[in-house]
């Protein structure tokens, strides 16, 4: 006999034995929803925590991916501005000529003499920008430079001009050194 209250009823002739293993059926049915309430409180908060750790690590590892992109893209930048300035065309005072070209939709200038901006509409020499300037290099350089990022390089192919069968102004050429 368990509860010392059920026995003095059941001495006394208030409840019945049924009465009483109904009552006991009862508490033992609520003491074991209680211990798996507890079970599952426990549990909660075990999957929550693991969930937790989990959403963690991916939020690190997203973390570590990028600083690693961004280690990466810093290599490439430097590797590039060596490129550009171990092969960079010198130029001095004597470079007088204006040479506009578009990048980045923005037209932006170069000094050259008459021979680099010939090789340059030829496309022997490339434009590459480094620390905010403009620097001629090499056309080998600046496909090596393109591979790596091509938003720092500017290359100019020489078109081929399709002559039109029915164009009455065909024989008169339109000159490509002309300074405004």
């Amino acid at each position: 006999m368990g509860n010392p209250f059920q026995d003095q009823f059941l001495k006394a002739g208030v409840v019945t034995k049924q009465q009483v293993k109904k009552a006991q059926s009862v508490s033992n049915k609520k003491k074991k929803e209680q211990r798996s309430k507890k079970n599952t409180a426990v549990d909660e908060n075990k999957l929550k925590a693991q969930q937790a750790a989990k959403d963690k690590a991916d939020h690190d590892k997203a973390l570590n991916l990028r600083k690693e992109e961004q280690a990466k893209q810093k290599a490439t930048s430097s590797e590039i501005d060596q490129l550009i300035k171990t092969n960079c065309v010198k130029r001095n005072d004597e470079y007088d000529i204006i040479y506009n070209f578009e990048h980045r939709k923005k037209v932006n200038r170069i000094y050259v003499n008459a021979e680099i901006k010939q090789q340059v509409i030829d496309g022997k020499l490339g434009i590459a920008r480094i620390e905010g300037r403009y620097e001629l290099i090499p056309k080998i350089i600046a496909e090596k430079i393109q591979q790596r990022n091509e938003k720092r390089v500017i290359l100019f192919e020489k078109e081929e001009q399709v002559i039109d069968e029915n164009d009455p102004y065909a024989e008169f050429q339109v000159p490509d050194d002309l300074t405004w």
